[in-house]
């Protein structure tokens, strides 16, 4: 696989089936296909309605998609405006082929046309493959912080609180 022949473009309303696929099947290499409630009509509308909440990059060769990178926005009340990548997923044979480095440059000149101050992500602490990934880019990983969420059920108890 010569690395001139892939081919990173932006996603359309069309590609949120075969974005979702992707979605599930990075969800089944983290072990949480389970978890993957999001659907073809939602993606549609949460990307591309009035205020589009994401956007995303895919990855193809030779006119087949081998991957994608999907982000948002975000602010930090330090740095300012910042570009999140929620996903990073490269299909399994087209891995080591650099179709990740030509999805996180997309990023990155995204983040730069929309200057950010940082691209940001988080990879799980066994995924040693995206981390060494993470580390050849120059990427720093931070330690320090843990992360923490309140799923719809624990939201809405506490509203009742």
């Amino acid at each position: 696989m010569e690395q001139n022949t892939i081919t990173i473009r932006e996603g359309k309303p069309e590609d949120v089936g075969v974005l979702l696929e992707l979605i599930k099947e990075l969800a089944l290499y983290e072990k949480a296909l389970n978890e993957v409630e999001n659907t073809e009509e939602q993606l549609l509308k949460d990307g591309f309605g009035a205020n589009p909440l994401y956007g995303f990059y895919l990855a193809e060769y030779e006119d087949k998609v081998v991957g994608m990178a999907l982000y948002y926005y975000r602010y930090s009340t330090w740095k300012g405006k910042s570009l999140y990548l929620e996903d990073l997923y490269v299909k399994q044979i087209y891995r080591k082929h650099k179709v990740g480095l030509h999805l996180f440059k997309a990023l990155a000149q995204r983040a730069k046309d929309e200057n950010c101050h940082r691209i940001s992500w988080q990879v799980l602490d066994w995924n040693e493959p995206a981390i060494k990934f993470y580390k050849k880019l120059g990427a720093e990983l931070d330690p320090e912080w843990v992360n923490g969420h309140l799923g719809k059920t624990g939201y809405l108890q506490l509203l009742n609180l």
